[in-house]
């Protein structure tokens, strides 16, 4: 009989252990039948954990199943149904928190970029954690929420929330490129096209849990031989994923160890438990033993524990409480009271966590003679073959086509997340914000708000949620990020209550409005403000801030210096071209002014002072000679002073000019003597009386005109 390829299904379901190949027919009422399988084991370890590490290994066995199929049913098998494994997905639980100060109420779409923007974390820490240079070499294939929290406090939802700062946390689940991408190679070797993809839990799940059931929360636990993986459904669809690295090996490693038995005997005596009350077997040295169930549970009770304690545990972080129920698959699962121990985890009744065989699958008509857990996952691959085939969409982003692998309904952010888009710029970031003082307080002025990005799905403005379609074309243009704070001392001072000062200035009364100080410089009102400025916004305090003002100040106002110098050393002289009065007492530009002041001020002449008025003590010397002449006080000079300004020769009384040079000369004149005196003493010294004879005397001794006189000498000139 010759049967048309195109009308069934092959289904290949590539474990660690085996590979089983069947295939199915579509039948009336939306069913299927069986026609026939066959099972190899792998001769190597040319699979582990679900990852394919020797392609040609695995295609060999692939090759001889499908050979072997051929022949049996007379049919040529080109196109095939496979299951990447759920051991190959990685679950990464991340959070991430943003700044929503400036947001106002949150959107819907903005909770979605941040989910999303939580999703690409997960997926850049898990190309770091493996080392890969690309993250998009993993696809995300599911994501759910843990929780959301606003300022820290867990809430419900975030939809129309305001806060300052919003944060998600998620469990989002990855398989990698080249679990695909090895499937394909191996398929092609065999001869093989694939014609669907599915993921192993997805395949049980479509089988055993209906879409009528999928809104209940069920977990559903594919126990093998390396691995355990776990797919939770809720909502109407698979929730979450994930996967524990100890399944039935375990408990077998454990029975090996118990009764040092081979492995393969281990593996025939674990499964013989779950039908037989006593287990016959032969250890590595020939004795043969017999035991009864309990007692070989006895021996690896402790390994079924931690299984269900690990199953139990990751169930509960994926799913975050106890679901409905829990279904067991896959050869592992028949493990003795693994079911009982799970469902006492879970504070579950017993009834809510059973093994689920071929016999649950109401979708087939026929099974021919498959049975048990470990055939679940191949059946369901058949069925989502025909029913939920997973396929590649090209979708065109920007123009530019994008090959996308469609593991679950895509959507506009998967497109964007596929594209390696930083979903954290979608948006326009705010513009930096400014921090200044202002009359010492501090202020923040913020940036203006970014601004959303442009999403157009054929042309329609679309949300990041909207599921995409083959071929459809989607536009993309980020937000543009918001312009800095900017601000004017004329914006900020409206909170600053600040009257008017009032005075009078040369008998008109004025009323002075406040002034601006920028880092301690006046400025106008409409001066642009930077960073960190210090503003200060007050009344006019000093007289020279009342006359700017008023508009009255000049420069000419401020004290005048004039520089000059003396014998090489600089000095200065300050004047004032104009006389002011506060209240009638003379004042200075410095000084305060207070409401209702009374200010005058005129111009007054300046003459310059006198080189005597502006030299220095220390630069007047003159040296006399002290005596005292018939009893009066006598100076007599002993040395002159020569004055030059600029290097022509002055007089004390002469005035000083700008950048003068002023020389003072000091010149010592000869001994004085006994006649220098006259010229100093306005007495009359002629001989009142005629016949007198005159006597000279220095300190009482007789002395003549011609003699020297010193500092102290006592002169007497008398008639007699």
């Amino acid at each position: 009989m010759y049967i048309e390829n195109n009308n069934h299904i092959f289904a290949l379901d590539i474990g660690t252990r085996s590979v089983v190949g069947l295939l199915a027919a579509p039948v009336p009422g939306g069913k299927f039948a069986v026609l026939g399988y066959e099972r190899e084991e792998h001769e190597e370890r040319s699979m582990l954990d679900g990852q394919i590490h020797d392609v040609m290994a695995v295609a060999d066995v692939i090759t001889r199943v499908k050979q072997r199929l051929e022949d049996k049913l007379n049919v040529t098998l080109t196109n095939v149904a496979v299951a990447a494994a759920g051991r190959s997905l990685h679950t990464q639980r991340i959070d991430v928190a943003q700044d929503i100060s400036g947001l106002g109420q949150l959107a819907h779409n903005d909770i979605v970029a941040l989910e999303l923007t939580a999703v690409q974390k997960a997926q850049h820490i898990l190309a770091e954690e493996h080392k890969a240079n690309d993250f998009n070499q993993y696809y995300c294939v599911g994501y759910s929420i843990v929780n959301y929290y606003l300022d820290g406090e867990m809430i419900g939802s975030l939809v129309e929330q305001r806060g300052s700062e919003a944060r998600v946390e998620v469990i989002a689940t990855f398989l990698p490129r080249m679990v695909v991408d090895s499937l394909i190679a191996a398929l092609k070797r065999a001869g093989l096209e694939m014609r669907a993809l599915t993921l192993e839990p997805i395949a049980a799940i479509n089988v055993l849990v209906p879409s009528t059931m999928r809104r209940l929360n069920v977990a559903l636990v594919d126990i093998g031989a390396g691995t355990s993986d776990i797919a939770i459904t809720g909502e109407g669809t698979v929730t979450a994923y994930g996967m524990v690295p100890t399944a039935g090996d375990e408990i077998t490693d454990s029975l090996s160890q118990a009764y040092l038995l081979d492995f393969t005997v281990a593996e025939e005596v674990k499964r013989k438990l779950a039908e037989q009350e006593e287990v016959t077997f032969s250890d590595i040295l020939g004795m043969e033993s017999t035991y009864s169930r309990d007692e070989i549970i006895g021996q690896i009770e402790p390994d079924i524990d931690n299984l269900a304690d690990l199953i139990s545990e990751r169930i509960m972080e994926l799913n975050s409480r106890p679901p409905q129920a829990v279904m067991l698959i896959g050869g592992g699962s028949l493990t003795p009271r693994l079911s009982e121990k799970i469902a006492e985890r879970l504070r579950l009744p017993q009834a809510r966590v059973a093994v689920r065989g071929t016999d649950a699958i109401q979708s087939f008509t026929e099974k021919v003679d498959l049975r048990g857990p470990e055939f679940v996952t191949p059946l369901g691959i058949a069925v989502a073959a025909e029913k939920h085939p997973i396929k590649y969409l090209t979708v065109y982003l920007n123009e530019e086509p994008l090959r996308i692998f469609d593991l679950k309904q895509m959507t506009v952010g998967d497109v964007l997340l596929y594209a390696g888009v930083d979903i954290k710029r979608l948006h326009g970031r705010p513009g930096l914000a400014m921090t200044i003082h202002i009359n010492g307080r501090m202020k923040i002025i913020p940036g203006e708000h970014g601004t959303a990005p442009v999403l157009l799905l054929n042309g329609e403005s679309v949300a990041l949620d909207t599921p995409v379609q083959e071929g459809d074309r989607l536009s993309f243009t980020p937000g543009q990020d918001g312009a800095p704070a900017s601000a004017k001392p004329i914006q900020i001072a409206e909170n600053e209550s600040i009257d008017t000062l009032d005075v009078q200035l040369n008998e008109t009364p004025l009323s002075l409005s406040p002034l601006v100080l920028i880092n301690g410089q006046e400025a106008d009102w409409d001066t642009p403000l930077t960073d960190r400025d210090e503003i200060e916004i007050r009344l006019p305090a000093t007289l020279r801030e009342v006359l700017t003002e008023a508009e009255a100040y000049t420069t000419d106002m401020e004290r005048h210096r004039i520089l000059y110098t003396v014998n090489g050393q600089a000095a200065h002289y300050e004047y004032s071209a104009y006389l002011f009065t506060i209240n009638g007492q003379e004042a200075q530009l410095d000084n305060k002014v207070k409401k209702n002041d009374v200010i005058s001020y005129q111009a007054q002449a300046v003459s310059l002072p006198s080189i005597k008025d502006v030299l220095p003590l220390t630069e007047q010397t003159e040296i006399h000679t002290l005596v005292t002449f018939n009893g009066q006080k006598v100076q007599i000079p002993s040395s002159e002073m020569e004055i030059y300004l600029d290097g022509e020769r002055a007089m004390l009384t002469d005035p000083i000019r700008a950048h003068a040079s002023i020389t003072v000369d000091v010149r010592f004149k000869q001994e004085p003597v006994f006649s220098d005196v006259f010229r100093y003493v306005s007495d009359n010294l002629h001989a009142t009386e005629p016949g007198k004879n005159l006597v000279i005397t220095i300190n009482g001794s007789p002395a003549s005109f011609q003699d020297p006189i010193k500092t102290g000498d006592i002169l007497e000139f008398e008639w007699k």
